[in-house]
């Protein structure tokens, strides 16, 4: 798949509200990041791109990147230490399962946006907003 047909595709202000939204519920800050390098190993390409994106920079250490090489046809979520702390693997099997059943039908926005919102009523269960909370991380669609 093209990378800009990708982008193209993807409706850009639905994912943004699903990051909005998920964030209003809990602390935790999320990220998309599209890339348009082929990716083998989108886990390790995703861990590389959570550091250039600076995510560990979080209070509670709970960024969550969504990771998707649309010229590979894959993806990987990731998240960090406090998140793996406090959510089993069930968590990241749950996100990637809506994703991937979106994908398959070609619907991008959709399981993108599903598969965000779902993160962050989870989140939310370990990492609640709190009346101090503030946007630690910028809300976009980072590509490169």
């Amino acid at each position: 798949m093209n990378h800009w047909w990708f982008l193209f595709k993807l409706r850009h202000k639905a994912i943004l509200s699903a990051i909005e939204a998920a964030e209003q519920r809990t602390s935790g800050e999320v990220r998309v990041f599209i890339s348009h390098r082929k990716c083998p190993d989108p886990v390790t390409a995703a861990h590389e791109q959570f550091d250039l994106l600076n995510m560990r920079a979080t209070q509670e250490r709970n960024g969550i990147l969504f990771f998707i090489a649309p010229r590979s046809r894959n993806f990987a979520i990731i998240g960090d230490e406090g998140i793996h702390a406090k959510c089993g693997d069930a968590f990241w099997s749950e996100l990637a399962a809506l994703m991937s059943a979106a994908f398959r039908e070609g619907k991008l926005t959709q399981g993108l946006a599903q598969s965000i919102e779902r993160a962050g009523t989870l989140l939310a269960e370990h990492f609640p907003r709190h009346e101090s909370d503030r946007n630690e991380l910028p809300n976009q669609i980072e590509r490169g």
